[in-house]
């Protein structure tokens, strides 16, 4: 699957994100080694800390159906059809590369720029997994 069709789907399910308190609609598609596509959106809660992002909600689908092995994640949001890109937060970032540094991140609008950078770029200091130690 191409980056524009990937993002087309993000932005597709943005329309399903429930935002009534910040209104600011994202999208997320999350294409695994295998070629599956998972989708999510976020998700909002008046207990801000409850809130679930786009990203880590199609995460979350993925590795509940047991795929672990992911090669991109698109992201559209509110601000895609400005042509404006939208990163993942901090937070997803750190859940991104949990499974892996190379993992592509694709945002921009699909009719318009698209960009592509690896997570690894977004958050290059990262914890992971090898930063614990034997005691």
């Amino acid at each position: 699957m191409n980056n524009k069709d990937l993002l087309k789907l993000a932005e597709e399910v943005r329309k399903n994100a429930y935002v009534p308190y910040s209104e600011f609609k994202v999208g997320a598609a999350l294409l695994t080694k295998s070629g599956k596509v998972y989708t999510g959106c976020n998700v909002e809660c008046a207990s801000i800390g409850a809130t679930n992002c786009a990203e880590r909600t199609a995460i979350f689908k993925a590795i509940s159906d047991g795929d672990r092995e992911f090669e991109a994640i698109a992201i559209a949001s509110s601000n895609s059809e400005k042509n404006e890109p939208t990163y993942p937060c901090g937070i997803c970032r750190q859940v991104i590369i949990e499974f892996g540094p190379e993992i592509r991140i694709i945002t921009g609008y699909s009719k318009g720029e698209i960009y592509e950078s690896k997570i690894k770029e977004l958050i290059p200091f990262y914890f992971s997994g090898s930063d614990f130690k034997e005691i």
